[in-house]
């Protein structure tokens, strides 16, 4: 299945917050469709599969995307869960994001795709690129970039900058100290069980 660019509350609605995916907030709580306030008691399968949505639609992931985000988590050492969670949000537009310097995360692939990022010193336009500790990241020396930017920056997505990054509003650039820690991942989401969805699948 490819990227989702249908409406995003209606996901919201379905899923729960998802901070990177839009900032707008539903008028109604309860899920979308005629029976939407009616749902009966879901399955453990349709429970972890709510889990993989919540993921796939908040970092904007195509299916066959999140399998190779599994699989690479899984080769890793340590917990899967939270290797998987650590690969998503060292990807470069999510870091952009959680930067301040757009509001979401599909308007942060946007600006990487249209070759406005810098990643220490050079254009960088691969929303996916895997930021390291140590790169910094930064605005294209022009003024479409500039612009753009310094406006996204009165409207951030999310309140507080994780731990793991530091940015200065007046130089425009920022860095990645060291990899995110799982207490900053904005996303409610239990990794465990998307881990279990793909170990059948995988």
């Amino acid at each position: 299945m490819s990227r989702y660019r249908g409406p995003r509350l209606r996901i919201v609605r379905r899923l729960g917050d998802l901070p990177g995916l839009t900032r707008k907030s539903p008028r109604r709580s309860y899920p979308p469709g005629q029976h939407g306030q009616n749902r009966k008691k879901r399955s453990e399968y349709a429970i972890r599969l709510e889990e993989k949505q919540k993921l796939r639609f908040n970092y904007g992931l195509s299916e066959r995307q999140l399998v190779r985000y599994v699989k690479k988590a899984r080769g890793m050492t340590g917990s899967s869960g939270q290797n998987l969670l650590q690969l998503l949000e060292m990807r470069l537009d999510n870091t952009v994001f959680r930067m301040g310097m757009a509001p979401t995360i599909p308007a942060a692939r946007q600006l990487v795709n249209h070759g406005h990022v810098t990643v220490n010193g050079k254009v960088v336009d691969i929303p996916s690129f895997q930021c390291r500790p140590s790169h910094e990241i930064g605005v294209r020396d022009r003024d479409r970039s500039r612009k753009l930017v310094e406006q996204n920056l009165g409207y951030p997505g999310l309140a507080n900058l994780p731990s793991h990054l530091e940015f200065d509003k007046a130089k425009l650039s920022g860095k990645v100290n060291s990899y995110i820690e799982r207490e900053w991942v904005a996303l409610q989401v239990n990794e465990l069980l998307i881990v279990e969805y793909y170990s059948r699948k995988v």
